[in-house]
């Protein structure tokens, strides 16, 4: 028996040895696994933190007062008859009016106003031509592309060959620098996975169809040509930002996804969504994640010149924490409410046009989530200039307080009149090689 246990111990202290680094090699493959999963992502917000305070406005009354200098230069040009092209849509204005704009694409690069003012995309890069609207491997996507073109480190001004309808297995993960434009092609990114704007920055996104999203995830998607990363479940969302910052979303029509058609959450600022078309949707625009997310403090996002239209309910935007300029949009359409917020945001509403819906109970432009009666009362909503129809009216507070209904519908008349105007292209627009888009 002596003699048995003396040949067996080496060999059980060898086999306890080879589980021991098994084991060890198991959890530390399982850490560098784990440190893919974009769950994790939320830990590098902190690491983010001073990149995207750096990107917030000190003052950010001062860029709505620039965006309203803007709209007022370009109001003025039309009125004097300099163009016959301009339409008070200082956005517009800035590049449609050349019927060269196919030689100028880059043009469209300063032509923001807002917080999002600063977006350059891929003005100082390469152009890249889309030629294959097929999405056959998330990890290694073909060149020609769309997937493999946002992935790219480079600055790239991305557009696109032909007409074509892609239909995306997974999140199209974006890297920073990068300019999406589907001006005189009909581009439709629907049926599958949309866009995913996660800890990046310099990102525009000019003329896309976007529609019929769905919820995909829990698998490997690139994200540059170095790293891919397990994807945990997406919601859905039409255009989803997480911790990103100067970000221009511009001339596109939304509509029917899963979840959002436009979220920003996790500290992203910088940001502007002017000319788009919204329809036939739920919850339409999230800006913050949650209550309790105090980072989102530094959100700044100015909402101007979209066209909120038929079959919408709610969130047009919903907001939280941050500071959010609302001006020159047409509301055609809600059921349930047109903004709303909680968490103490700052709502700046001018010069829209909000239409109620013929429910009787269903006239307020305003909504609020409080967690107690009364709490929403020193909360900085205010309304100037918008013009309310079919009984619409919107609930100001904070500041804002003092001023009446009947001085705002007063300010409106002139400064709302427009607005069918400036948002009649709202929208992916119909380009045309040649001619003035």
């Amino acid at each position: 028996m002596a003699t048995a246990l003396y040949f067996l111990c080496p060999l059980l202290i060898m086999m306890m040895l080879f589980i021991t680094a098994t084991a060890s090699k198991s959890i530390e493959e399982e850490k560098q696994f784990q440190s893919l999963r974009n769950s994790t992502m939320v830990n590098r917000l902190s690491e983010n933190d001073e990149l995207r305070h750096e990107h917030a406005e000190v003052d950010p009354e001062a860029i709505a007062s620039m965006v309203a200098m803007s709209i007022r230069n370009s109001t003025e040009r039309r009125k004097l008859g300099y163009f016959s092209c301009t339409t008070g849509n200082p956005i517009d204005d800035c590049w449609r009016c050349d019927r060269h704009w196919v030689r100028n694409r880059k043009r469209l690069a300063d032509c923001s106003i807002g917080f999002g003012r600063n977006a350059i995309g891929g003005r100082d890069g390469r152009y890249y031509v889309v030629t294959d609207s097929g999405d056959d491997d998330p990890i290694n996507p073909r060149p020609g592309t769309l997937r493999h073109a946002v992935i790219q480190d480079e600055p790239l001004w991305i557009v696109f060959k032909h007409d074509m309808v892609i239909t995306l297995k997974q999140e199209l993960m974006m890297n920073s620098f990068k300019t999406i434009d589907a001006r005189g092609v009909n581009v439709q990114i629907a049926y599958g996975a949309c866009i995913t704007i996660q800890f990046v920055t310099n990102i525009i996104i000019h003329g896309l169809h976007i529609h019929d999203c769905k919820p995909t995830g829990n698998a490997m998607v690139r994200n540059s040509p170095s790293h891919y990363g397990w994807r945990t479940m997406a919601d859905g969302d039409g255009i989803s930002i997480f911790g990103s910052s100067h970000i221009w979303i511009d001339h596109n029509s939304l509509s029917n996804c899963a979840d959002g058609l436009i979220d920003a959450i996790m500290g992203s600022t910088a940001i502007t969504i002017s000319n788009n078309y919204f329809t036939h949707h739920n919850e339409v625009i999230l800006l913050g994640h949650s209550d309790s997310y105090i980072r989102d403090k530094v959100m700044q996002v100015t909402i101007a010149f979209n066209h909120f239209g038929e079959g919408l309910i709610q969130r047009m935007p919903r907001c939280r924490h941050g500071y959010f300029h609302v001006v020159n949009n047409d509301y055609t359409h809600w059921e349930m409410y047109a903004i709303g917020g909680s968490a103490d945001p700052t709502i700046n509403s001018q010069g829209n046009r909000y239409l109620a819906p013929v429910n009787p109970f269903a006239k307020e432009v305003t909504k609020r989530v409080e967690p107690w009666e009364g709490s929403w009362k020193h909360w900085n909503w205010r309304s100037e200039g918008d013009l309310m129809l079919n009984g619409a009216y919107f609930t100001a507070s904070g500041r804002a307080a003092p001023r009446s209904y009947a001085r705002a519908s007063s300010l409106a008349a002139k400064s709302s009149s427009m607005v069918g105007t400036i948002t009649s292209n709202a929208g992916a627009l119909s380009c045309h090689i040649g001619f003035q888009c």
